[in-house]
């Protein structure tokens, strides 16, 4: 399955969106946090991860996706939540902690939620799995369309939730797609010193579901192979699992030293960029011009800035909402 051109267009403008969002949520969670750093410290108090160097996961499966279907993400999800379609105001607000965010402030960037485009994601390694199994489950038992989507880290792979919600949406052969991030390092630890095989796309064999692994961090690829696997879940055929290798351009969260990375390897990633290396598919295949791809870029830097400016401009919840929305 080859994407259109314009489902190539539509790919490279969410991949700039998010990059530039990533980048300008960078440049702001820095302010108040020098020259002596302090996470709790400053407009967006707490930990960040940042997904620059992701975004070909992200667009390359929502491509295929509505707002009907259900996809859950990481503690690193906003290339994910801006590629499915989370509002990225009241997004954004969320990430300031104001009144105006997706859950009134509460759940800061490793927990967006999102009901009207069926999104969500959590700060637990591998607990987005679970939910996305049940939803595929709910969604099966009523006879409705959709499908579920759960993103991971490799390192996700080696936990207990992996291996149970797989083997649960094969058994009931639930319309669930397993996609994997493989990023190389989970937090400080390389995938080779923590993961005893190759391919985590292998384990699939071992729960009877086909596994695809994708490499290059190729958005293109991405698409072909969740296309493949979605269509196959619409047809009520199962579950499919799917490993992309992809590349984290920033460390594990904003202050991350990377002193675990051997030298070379930061400037080597920078180089295969996915953003321009698209750019220059896209120039060569359908002349996509440099007039083009500015005012591209003008347009998704403007819905940052706006999104950006709507989150500084509103109001903190009052103290005592705290215990509102809480079970107690």
């Amino acid at each position: 399955m080859k994407p259109s051109k314009e489902q190539q267009l539509w790919m490279y403008e969410h991949m700039l969106l998010s990059r530039y969002f990533e980048e300008s949520i960078e440049t702001i969670y820095m302010e108040g946090k020098t020259p002596a750093f302090n996470m709790a410290k400053g407009p967006i108090p707490g930990e960040m991860h940042l997904s620059n160097g992701q975004e070909p996961c992200a667009v390359g499966v929502c491509a295929h996706l509505n707002a009907a279907d259900v996809v859950t993400s990481t503690h690193r999800p906003h290339h994910v939540a801006i590629a499915k379609g989370v509002d990225l105001d009241r997004m954004t607000a969320e990430i300031f902690g104001k009144k105006t965010g997706l859950s009134g402030g509460r759940g800061g960037h490793m927990h967006i939620f999102d009901a009207a485009v069926n999104f969500s994601c959590s700060g637990i390694i591998a607990q987005g799995m679970g939910p996305a199994v049940g939803a595929a489950l709910s969604r099966q038992m009523q006879q409705k369309d959709g499908v579920a989507v759960a993103f991971l880290g490799e390192g996700a792979a080696n936990q207990g939730a992996f291996h149970e919600t797989l083997n649960l949406a094969a058994v009931w052969k639930l319309p669930v797609v397993f996609v994997i991030e493989d990023n190389a390092w989970g937090i400080s630890v390389s995938k080779s010193a923590s993961t005893a095989i190759e391919r985590n796309s292998q384990r699939a064999a071992a729960y009877g579901m086909p596994g695809h692994f994708v490499p290059g961090n190729d958005p293109l690829a991405v698409f072909e192979a969740a296309g493949e696997a979605i269509e196959r879940a619409r047809r009520g055929e199962g579950p499919s699992l799917i490993e992309i290798e992809t590349y984290r351009l920033a460390g594990h969260f904003m202050g991350d030293a990377e002193g675990y990375r051997p030298e070379g390897e930061k400037d080597a990633l920078f180089a295969k960029d996915p953003i321009p290396k698209l750019r220059a598919h896209l120039h060569a295949q359908y002349g996509w011009t440099d007039s083009d791809d500015a005012a591209l870029v003008t347009r998704c830097n403007a819905r940052v800035d706006s999104a950006i400016a709507f989150a500084r401009d509103s109001a903190y919840p009052a103290p005592e909402e705290a215990m509102e929305k809480v079970f107690v």
